[in-house]
């Protein structure tokens, strides 16, 4: 009070005995009077005076705020807020990377004063190189592991894992999590790498292949009768399919959920993990090696009635085994 002031006169109104005065007219706006040798590209300290989800206003000169967009503010792809950044009041060091002095405004930047991981990328993450990342973001196909700051790649849902079937990621890992990848992809140019994890582990399929080759023979138990079959589980990782005229017994009845029995493997894909074994053919097959059996012993029998009898024998043996008689 009683402070006696400059001032301009901003605007007069006769009509209704007012004045409008100014103050900050006396002086240049603090655009004008911002260092005419400022330019994009140089270095900036100021301070942070406002914070937003999208970016912090840095006061770099009196009256003079740039903004710095946090996706300016780290070299990663996964933006978060500024307030995980910076707080009002910090003291930040920034690069400008836009000036428009007739419009008065100003862009800054953070990370530019860091080198881009991806200047070296090729010497750090060679195709078929090991790291380990941490899990950041989920896709409906596949999973963002971070490798370092600035340094993400896409882990495809068909690379987790060689032998579950995985329909969405959230199934196999968690946000946060820890995993081992290997570098599949390098895209340079276009900022991309591509990251296995299975192809950390030897492939079980390989064995399997070997194991349940078609022909080989496996006792398992009846796990859940499906439409147009059955499944069985020879192990954690192979589950195989019946369909339903390959569980049919010896006496004709079919096998039952619970009950165990042998099974041949009559088609394995390793591609696919696609199994499919049959009760019926056990069986089927011993029907067949007795009727061999038979008639080769025909052929070394010197009388013709003899032969003929004995290959009777045989299949009757053969049938009354089929009807459960002793």
């Amino acid at each position: 009070m009683d402070q006696k002031l400059n001032v301009v006169i901003l605007d007069f109104d006769e009509a209704k005995t007012r004045i409008q005065l100014g103050l900050k007219q006396l002086n240049k706006h603090p655009w004008e009077a911002l260092d005419s040798e400022m330019k994009v590209g140089d270095k900036v300290k100021g301070k942070v005076v406002v914070i937003a989800d999208y970016g912090a206003f840095i006061e770099v000169a009196e009256g003079v705020e740039g903004l710095i967009h946090v996706s300016e503010m780290s070299w990663s792809t996964h933006l978060r807020s500024a307030q995980d950044f910076v707080k009002v009041g910090d003291e930040v060091e920034a690069q400008i990377l836009t000036l428009d002095r007739e419009d008065r405004k100003m862009s800054l930047g953070i990370k530019q004063l860091t080198p881009d991981p991806w200047t070296d990328i090729t010497a750090k993450y060679p195709v078929g190189s090991k790291h380990t990342g941490i899990v950041r973001n989920f896709t409906n196909f596949g999973v963002f592991v971070e490798l370092e700051e600035g340094i993400d790649g896409l882990i495809y849902i068909s690379d987790l894992s060689w032998t579950k079937k995985i329909k969405h990621p959230s199934e196999f890992t968690n946000v946060g999590d820890t995993l081992e990848v290997i570098v599949l992809e390098l895209d340079v140019e276009g900022r991309k790498l591509s990251l296995g994890h299975k192809q950390t582990e030897v492939n079980p399929w390989d064995k399997y292949e070997t194991e349940f080759a078609v022909g080989t023979t496996h006792t398992a138990e009846i796990a859940e009768i499906v439409d147009k079959g059955a499944t069985i589980e020879f192990n954690e990782d192979i589950t195989a399919f019946v369909p339903t005229r390959h569980l049919e017994k010896e006496d004709g009845k079919k096998l039952k959920q619970g009950e165990s029995a042998e099974f041949q493997i009559i088609e394995f894909n390793k591609e696919f993990k696609r199994v499919v074994a049959s009760h019926m053919a056990i069986h089927k097959e011993e029907e067949q090696q007795i009727v061999k059996q038979a008639a080769k012993k025909a052929a070394t029998q010197s009388s013709d009635k003899t032969t003929i009898g004995d290959v009777n024998a045989e299949l009757q043996a053969l049938k009354d085994k089929m009807e459960g008689k002793k």
